[in-house]
């Protein structure tokens, strides 16, 4: 049966400029930058340098309330914390203390032509037809960054005929693969798996015993191979241990990558511009936020006088100016909006950074890893009276320059653990303790994750399989068996 019934509900929505700022917070010194630069070419409201001008318009923007231009602060407050917030990564903090990454004062500019340029270009050299040299040159399009094409034959063949509007059989694509692509330089490009790139590359080998062996390995014992299987392959292939090794380092000195010869010298992908400066002076502390390339910002005058002029003329017609009305009111406020975001993200990334900075003030001050103290999202979160997606947005995607290396922020964040004598340590130290057992086992008979859990028990450390599994994998090093050597 249907009824009318009254229900009172609280709803909470954020406005235009909250939504701006989370975008913001979250952004690099770099990304901010190219979004800085992006707002000023499309809001011809929006100029450099500072400006006092903005109170003496303030109450023109609060007329004509009568023109709705604010849509979109009708979002939910659940709906937009699920387009912007993900909170995923939270808890997937990976250490890097160990690297330093250098950050240099100049940028070197690269120039040139891209991979697919390079490629295309050698490809040009073939004496193909006009219909076979369009259908290589969409090929080589679905060749990726590591030199792999990752996608079906038969989905290349479909997607030539929907975009060229060529009837190509699979065949005809599998064989200008293998013909044409194939013969390119880096060797090995174009392979569709890591057995076909090292086959690729061993066929290019001067014909000898080691590069048939390594062959044979390769094509018909691949799976033993990656899983080091290594007494496996060596009774399959009736050679000694010796020889196996001989053959397997000959391997391992092909390149598994071979699109990275070329994108890694086109990228500088290791350039790291840090968002945050740490210094030392006086044994104080010192935190500056990077404003480098970024202008003050102000609302233009010009759009102002505007806005003020059709608003004063009192013998105008409303609605045959209300569009310019409207469009001037919705760059302003666009405008005042991004310049109070602005100020707002400065604001949260030196509130966060420097709770941050006082919570691991021991390291800063003496750069010794030991001495960074278990610390997690809520314990910033808590002390600064910001919300936990918030810090979290801060230390993923942020870098801080210090004296001993430029690091990303959230290494800076670890689990709580207790040693043997009750005191409280972080897991960046168990972390530390563990890389160096695994650095110095013997690589021919390497520690399985419990002896390692062990080893750090008999020096005070109290860690469960489970636990080092867990680090292990979060600092990249394969399990015992893949670590092994010959």
């Amino acid at each position: 049966m249907l009824k009318q019934q009254l229900l009172q509900k609280g709803q909470h929505k954020l406005s235009p400029q909250q939504i701006k700022l989370m975008k913001l917070v979250q952004l690099s010194t770099l990304d901010f930058e190219q979004r800085v630069q992006q707002e000023l070419e499309e809001n011809p409201a929006l100029e450099e340098e500072n400006c006092s001008d903005l109170e003496e318009y303030s109450d023109i923007l609060e007329e004509e309330n009568k023109i709705d231009i604010t849509e979109d602060q009708n979002q939910s407050l659940d709906n937009i914390i699920d387009e912007y917030f993900s909170d995923d990564e939270i808890e997937d903090f990976q250490i890097h203390n160990q690297k330093n990454y250098s950050v240099k004062k100049h940028i070197s500019i690269i120039s040139g032509i891209s991979f697919q340029e390079y490629l295309k270009n050698q490809l040009h050299t073939f004496r193909l037809n006009e219909k076979d040299l369009l259908i290589a040159d969409f090929i080589l399009g679905n060749i990726d960054d590591d030199g792999y094409i990752r996608r079906k034959i038969t989905s290349i063949s479909d997607d030539i005929f929907l975009i060229l509007g060529k009837s190509v059989s699979t065949e005809k694509v599998e064989k200008l693969l293998v013909n044409y692509i194939h013969k390119l330089d880096p060797i090995g490009v174009g392979s569709r798996n890591l057995q076909e790139c090292l086959l690729i590359q061993l066929e290019k080998k001067k014909i000898n015993q080691e590069v048939l062996l390594s062959k044979k390995i390769i094509r018909d014992h691949f799976e033993s191979f990656i899983k080091k299987h290594y007494q496996k392959l060596q009774t399959k292939l009736g050679i000694t241990k010796k020889s196996l090794r001989i053959i397997i380092d000959k391997i391992r000195k092909l390149n598994p990558k071979p699109g990275k010869i070329y994108s890694d010298n086109t990228k500088n992908l290791n350039h790291i511009i840090p968002d945050f400066n740490i210094s030392v002076s006086d044994e104080k502390l010192e935190l500056t936020l990077n404003q480098r390339n970024i202008p003050e910002l102000k609302i233009s005058s010009l759009y102002l006088d505007m806005l003020k002029s059709y608003q004063s003329e009192k013998n105008i017609n409303i609605k045959e100016n209300e569009g310019t009305i409207v469009f001037l009111k919705k760059k302003i406020n666009s405008a005042k909006w991004f310049v109070d975001a602005i100020q707002q993200r400065q604001n949260t990334l030196m509130l966060t950074m420097n709770a941050i900075m006082d919570y691991q003030k021991e390291y800063f001050l003496t750069g010794d890893p030991v001495k960074i103290k278990p610390m997690i999202l809520k314990n910033i979160s808590q002390k600064i009276g910001v919300g936990i997606s918030t810090v979290s947005r801060v230390a993923n995607s942020k870098y801080v320059n210090t004296p001993y290396g430029t690091f990303l922020i959230k290494s800076f964040f670890s689990e709580k653990m207790m040693n043997q004598e009750g005191k409280e340590i972080s897991s960046i130290e168990i972390k530390k303790l563990l890389k160096e057992s695994i650095d110095k086992e013997n690589k021919n008979r390497p520690l399985t994750d419990e002896k390692l859990s062990n080893l750090l028990r008999k020096k005070g450390y109290l860690v469960a399989r489970r636990t080092i599994t867990k680090y292990r994998d979060q600092m990249h090093f394969p399990v015992a068996r893949m670590r092994k050597n010959l």
